[in-house]
């Protein structure tokens, strides 16, 4: 398995909607729009579309979501399916859809994901949503919303490592001043350490400004083969590491609150890609909350185990840093619709790729991480993208 998938496919097109409130469009139209927006990156007609992975949306659900989209837009895909992996959904597409192309199964899929939650959702609906991540027996009695899952991962990681709360207000610092240069982002007003530790308390040790946004918008991508990449509009982004680790579903059967299945998921992806962490110019990682990124940093590779907090803060990951992190704004700036939040990572990986970030393209990017998670530190999926296919 190691070489069966490097750089046999490729990412050829990629775009979003407009991100933030969008009251204007659903989740159904943000998801389309998307589409249709990655398929005029493309230069590709939908009927070339023979294959169509999406995720399904909270504010407006469909029972069969994949062949709902498909509806709309007439297209008739001989692969076709729905995916539910947390916030690692869209990577684990991308690894699904990589095997179907190579297999011979389709030769062009359309990955996208929307989701209207800062409009589309009631305050009662949006706190239902959020108590249901534990466990109906052990966990969601206790009325445990999503902030403390992860304020428990922060208080272990300071309690065995001696993080600070400076540390991971750090990590804020950081994504911030990567959205402050792009102009699609939420949130571009540059923030202090001081001004991250004095937002209000959400669930100690975490701060309004250590979570995650909360949006409406879509993504989507379009992959094919590489070699039916090669004549297409844009230079194409190859596949050429996929891996993915699962450790646990609720975080009460967790083995650890500092160490995830990320490291499996890394393990795999650099094995099939025939690199390692040093190799990595620039890495997209799954931010909902700031400890997240201390444990992912670490459990791929990039640090030591413990040193995420003083790896951050000494500003190797903000722009012009020695290692950039999240260079849209993650989803603590650039913004987070629940399930899609990965989806911005993978399409700011491929303009940087391409050279195409604008302001905020880095000097170098020939090779990108890729990092996404689902559930409370449940599901990873990581992808090793490169210029070349090999």
């Amino acid at each position: 398995m190691a070489d069966t998938l490097r750089g046999k496919t490729a990412i050829i097109g990629a775009a979003d909607t407009p991100v933030g409130v969008v009251p204007a469009m659903g989740a159904t139209q943000l998801c389309i729009e998307a589409i249709l927006r990655a398929l005029r990156d493309a230069g590709i007609d939908k009927g070339e579309v023979d294959g169509l992975i999406t995720c399904n949306s909270m504010a407006d659900p469909y029972l069969y979501h994949a062949e709902a989209m498909a509806e709309y837009l007439q297209i008739f895909p001989g692969y076709c399916g729905s995916i539910g992996a947390g916030g690692g959904t869209t990577f684990a597409a991308v690894q699904q859809a990589a095997c179907a192309i190579v297999s011979g199964v389709c030769q062009t899929v359309v990955i996208a994901s929307a989701d209207s939650l800062r409009s589309g959702l009631s305050r009662e609906r949006a706190m239902a949503v959020q108590s249901s991540s534990g466990h109906p027996q052990f966990e969601s009695p206790y009325g445990v919303p999503v902030p403390a899952f992860y304020a428990l991962i922060a208080r272990a990681h300071m309690h065995e490592f001696g993080t600070t709360a400076e540390q991971l207000a750090a990590v804020a610092v950081s994504t911030r001043l990567h959205a402050v240069r792009n102009p699609t982002a939420q949130m571009r007003t540059p923030i202090s350490i001081e001004e991250v530790l004095n937002s209000r308390m959400i669930a100690d040790p975490l701060h309004l400004l250590d979570c995650s946004l909360v949006s409406d918008g879509g993504s989507a991508i379009v992959m094919t083969s590489a070699a039916r990449a090669r004549d297409r509009r844009q230079k194409p982004v190859y596949i050429l590491g996929a891996g993915e680790g699962h450790g646990h579903e609720h975080i009460s059967a967790a083995r650890s609150l500092t160490r995830s299945a990320a490291a499996e998921a890394g393990k795999r992806a650099y094995q099939m890609a025939g690199v390692g962490p040093k190799d990595v110019d620039f890495a997209e990682l799954y931010d909902c909350f700031t400890p997240v990124v201390l444990i992912e940093l670490e459990d791929l590779g990039f640090c030591a185990k413990g040193e995420g907090g003083a790896f951050v803060a000494s500003g190797v990951t903000q722009p012009g840093g020695s290692f950039p992190v999240n260079t849209h704004g993650g989803l603590l700036s650039h913004c987070h619709p629940g399930n899609p939040g990965s989806m911005f990572a993978l399409t700011e990986a491929v303009l940087q790729l391409r050279g195409q970030a604008g302001e905020r393209q880095l000097g170098k990017a020939e090779l990108a991480l890729v990092h996404a998670q689902g559930g409370i530190m449940s599901s990873h999926c990581t992808l090793i993208l490169g210029r070349e296919s090999c």
